[in-house]
């Protein structure tokens, strides 16, 4: 059965904006107030703090990965010993290309891989939104590797390089999700999938988009009452079955159209809608412009 989690990473199309190794010494605090991408960090030895607004400080220490998909702000600072209230470091990039923060000749306490991606995807708001907004990983080795070899390649000057990297990425953060899978996350795509009766009505959906879905058939599909579906549904993933359904049918609709390889019949069909028409209105109705001239205005190679 189609992999809901796997299709979404797949359509955001991550693309490696920044990494870098990062040595720390000393008390530190390193703040960034300025960032409109992804951010995830491998802590490679030592302990820190990070400190993100509206959650509750996290202490990480070798062989930790977090994730956070999007993200404002975010704070480091060293642990032991904790820095003074009023300081905050500047990482200074050496000739062989580590940042360094406090002293430049004392041995690292603290280092760490950073790295930033972006979403390509037009969508990026609507397909983030049905992911945790954090993921926090103990120890699992796997992502260490995934983010050096992210990093190795993006640093690197070989063919078919962004390919590569789109690739590493999309394992990083499926990896990631997956190893940070908790049932008590925030409302989402990932807690869904872990819930044993609310998992098999979105595998569903997602492996039969045109089919004509009711909430009383998934609600069978999820072994629970009409009523204790939609609530189960809205509570764990954060809107209404059907409201999830057409968003998800409109995402696949504008990947399609963009991509130029399918005519409004055959995506109206692809999608559950019985003809063209029925297709046009409800794409326009949701898009706020028609799927021709949609397709138009975002084809992949720009062209109208």
């Amino acid at each position: 059965m189609t992999d809901p989690f796997s299709e979404i990473i797949s359509l955001l199309h991550p693309q490696a904006a920044y990494s870098k190794l990062s040595h720390a010494s000393g008390p530190f605090r390193v703040r960034r107030d300025d960032v409109n991408e992804a951010f995830y960090a491998s802590v490679l030895f030592g302990r820190t703090c990070l400190e993100i607004a509206e959650k509750e400080p996290i202490e990480l220490a070798a062989g930790d990965f977090v994730l956070i998909p999007a993200v404002k702000s975010f704070t480091f600072s060293s642990i032991d010993p904790p820095p003074p209230d009023d300081q905050l470091n500047h990482p200074v990039e050496g000739e062989d290309g580590i940042f360094r923060i406090g002293p430049p000749d004392a041995p690292p306490e603290v280092q760490q891989l950073i790295g930033h991606c972006t979403f390509a995807s037009p969508d990026a708001d609507l397909l983030v939104s049905l992911l945790p907004d954090l993921v926090v990983v103990r120890g699992e080795g796997r992502l260490e590797a995934l983010s050096g070899l992210v990093r190795d390649e993006a640093r690197a000057n070989r063919p078919a390089r962004d390919v590569i990297v789109e690739h590493l990425l999309q394992v990083l953060l499926i990896e990631a999700f997956r190893c940070g899978t908790d049932p008590n996350a925030t409302a989402g795509l990932l807690r869904g999938l872990a819930d044993l009766r609310i998992g098999p009505a979105l595998r569903a959906m997602h492996a039969a988009p045109a089919h004509n879905w009711t909430v009383p058939e998934l609600a069978k599909e999820a072994g629970l009452s009409r009523s204790a579906f939609f609530t189960q549904f809205d509570l764990i993933i954060g809107r209404p079955p059907m409201g999830y359904l057409m968003n998800w049918r409109m995402t696949l609709a504008k990947h399609m159209l963009r991509s130029g390889g399918h005519n409004i019949a055959e995506i109206a069909t692809k999608i559950g809608y019985g003809s063209s028409s029925a297709f046009s209105t409800a794409f326009t109705r949701y898009a706020g412009l028609p799927p021709a001239r949609y397709a138009r205005s975002n084809s992949v190679d720009g062209t109208s």
